[in-house]
């Protein structure tokens, strides 16, 4: 990949870095990014962690908690008074009282959350309580895949970009807008109405591909699908042109046009989120949903390959010494996690995993390799299911059970939103490989729906149990750790 960073950008990031050794001389602290791809689970993930680390959920393989060294965890006001606070007590009443999943993540939003803790070690437990601060942020995971567009030229981008949109799976998805753009000679005179109307079109193209029944996702430019305060104006303005060749553009040409504006965004909107935030990541979680991209088949499985590929390409990772990191952050432990674990039975948990590990084999030896520390894993950072069995003759057939939300299908039945219903919801294929090059033979029926949030249960004394989850204390241990130790 072309190098997205400039020396001035380097020397930005090298002032931030050592702006933030400063502070954690003083205030120890965790910068940690939460990501994913649409519908991935981010919101989910953040709130889940948060209650349990709170209200002492069960996490036996975190062992700063399982072995009673985690003394109290607790929220405080989060350092950067320009970054939206993630709504923690909103997305908690939506899935506690009102039993619905939360809006998913749509800009980035920050979290603090302070640890106090007993060290492991005897000579550190001299010098007092350990504390430090995970500053939680949160982001979308279209906007890491524009980052690379900071290493291309807008004649490099548009070509490629075209080239994607003209796959079999996506022509028919941007027929409207190749047929229009089929229309226009990028060297005519530049025009406003002519932009709108293409990045209108674009824009749709990309939407169409997002949905369920496609699923893709290598979408760049990510704010167009998720403009916020930046919709309408001319940064979001612009489309990839059909060019001739490496010809240049003329000035006051449409091309230009597009051109300008695309290094725009990239100016506006793609080098500030890397400098001010994602620069400065300490550990990231990639929450990545595996089973939509298997439901939409094998075309969206290969460009979810694709896209991890590219997240990871953006990543700096690196241990690195001591000195180097007041200079530079570098991302020491990346973890990849399949979500909705809860779908599947527990038998199939390990195939999930393997699963993912396949998407990201060749991009995780790069950032081993960087001195990066990383690790997959499958789970469910709240779990909407438990498991029962059918016995069938002389066997046994392993089922789920939950509430499916209002107007879920399996079989031609439409669920209400109300009933609890057990599902046998299939078995993923044993062999990686072949199920992800989209061999037939290795796939089998699946049957995913999605459930409701589940209630919280009550011990017999009248205490209400933290927020079910399936492997997030090992994704904690994984991720956090070190830091309690």
């Amino acid at each position: 990949m072309s190098k997205i960073t400039s020396l001035t950008d380097e020397a930005l990031i090298a002032l931030d870095g050592l702006q933030d050794a400063a502070y954690n001389l003083v205030s120890p602290s965790l910068r940690f990014g939460v990501t994913g791809l649409s519908r991935a689970g981010k919101t989910v993930f953040i709130t889940s962690l948060v209650h349990n680390l709170i209200h002492g959920g069960k996490l036996p393989l975190f062992s700063a908690q399982s072995s009673g060294r985690l003394a109290r965890a607790y929220l405080e006001p989060q350092p950067d008074d320009n970054v939206p606070r993630f709504q923690y007590e909103d997305h908690l009443n939506s899935l506690l009282e009102d039993r619905i999943w939360p809006q998913s993540t749509r800009a980035i939003s920050e979290l603090r959350l302070t640890l106090e803790y007993e060290s492991a070690s005897a000579w550190n437990r001299t010098f007092g309580r350990g504390k430090i601060s995970l500053d939680i942020v949160d982001y979308p995971g279209e906007w890491l895949l524009d980052l690379p567009l900071l290493g291309k030229t807008y004649e490099q981008w548009s070509r490629e970009a075209l080239a994607l949109s003209r796959l079999p799976v996506r022509a028919p998805l941007a027929k409207k807008w190749h047929t229009r753009l089929g229309q226009i000679d990028p060297s005519a005179d530049e025009d406003e109405a002519i932009a709108r109307e293409l990045a209108s079109l674009f824009t749709d193209y990309l939407r169409e591909c997002r949905k369920d029944n496609t699923a893709l996702s290598t979408l760049p430019p990510g704010r167009f699908l998720m403009p916020g305060d930046l919709e309408g104006s001319p940064a979001l303005t612009f489309t990839p042109l059909d060019l001739d060749g490496e010809q240049g553009a003329e000035k006051q040409s449409l091309h230009a046009m597009m051109a300008r504006r695309y290094e725009s965004y990239k100016s506006i909107v793609v080098k500030p989120f890397f400098r001010e935030h994602f620069a400065r990541i300490d550990r990231q979680i990639v929450l990545v949903d595996v089973l939509q991209a298997l439901n939409a088949g094998p075309d969206a499985v290969s460009d979810l390959e694709n896209a991890l590929q590219d997240i990871l390409q953006c990543f700096r990772p690196g241990g690195g010494s001591w000195l180097s990191t007041l200079f530079s952050t570098r991302t020491d432990r990346i973890l990849f996690a399949a979500t909705k674990a809860d779908h599947l039975h527990h038998e199939n948990h390990d195939r999930l995993e393997a699963l993912l590990s396949h998407l990201v084999d060749g991009a995780v030896e790069k950032a081993k390799f960087a001195g990066a520390k990383v690790d997959v894993v499958a789970l469910a950072a709240i779990r909407a299911t438990s498991e029962a069995e059918l016995k069938e003759g002389n066997g046994v057939l392993p089922l789920i059970v939950g509430t499916p939300m209002k107007n879920e299908k399996i079989d031609g039945e439409t669920f209400d939103g109300a009933t609890q219903t057990a599902i046998f919801p299939g078995d993923l294929p044993k062999n990686a490989r072949n199920a992800l090059a989209g061999d037939a033979a290795a796939r089998t029926d699946l049957n995913f729906v999605r459930f409701r949030p589940p209630r919280l249960e009550e011990t017999n004394e009248g205490i209400t149990l933290s927020l079910p989850h399936i492997r997030l204390d090992r994704a904690l241990e994984f991720l956090l750790g070190d830091k309690l130790r």
